[in-house]
């Protein structure tokens, strides 16, 4: 198990207040966890824009699977991208709309340029990428 190291931390009594309530709000067990979890989202955040650094993402995407060639569009990006994409899920959501859940791996650059092509495929409804580092 990795060494834990105490720091004190200085909050106005509002501030604390304010911490106190969204911690409990979120379910955190006590501040340290909170805090913690509060740096390594910070951390996540900073290392988003580094374009070399290694992360790992989720790219959720909604379209309609009747849109003239979507899926052999989508298909394309994707099989040009084997070293950046671990694996996929695919949900039909109802007779027209596709739900996509691609778990992706790599270098910042290259998910987010894969992402972008992704979501700017015409026929793509809606996308988001929620980038996270692990480890």
């Amino acid at each position: 198990m990795e060494q834990i190291i105490r720091k004190g931390i200085a909050f106005s009594p509002r501030e604390l207040e304010e911490f106190d309530s969204v911690m409990k709000q979120r379910g955190y067990a006590n501040r340290s966890e909170a805090i913690r979890d509060m740096v390594r989202r910070a951390i996540t955040e900073e290392r988003q824009e580094q374009p070399d650094a290694e992360m790992m993402a989720t790219l959720t995407i909604v379209y309609d699977h009747h849109e003239h060639h979507v899926q052999d569009a989508l298909t394309d990006i994707q099989h040009r991208h084997p070293n950046i994409i671990r694996s996929s899920l695919h949900v039909h959501v109802d007779h027209h709309t596709c739900l996509e859940v691609i778990v992706l791996q790599g270098k910042v650059a290259g998910i987010r340029s894969l992402s972008d092509a992704i979501i700017a495929a015409k026929g793509v409804k809606h996308g988001r990428l929620v980038m996270m580092q692990v480890g």
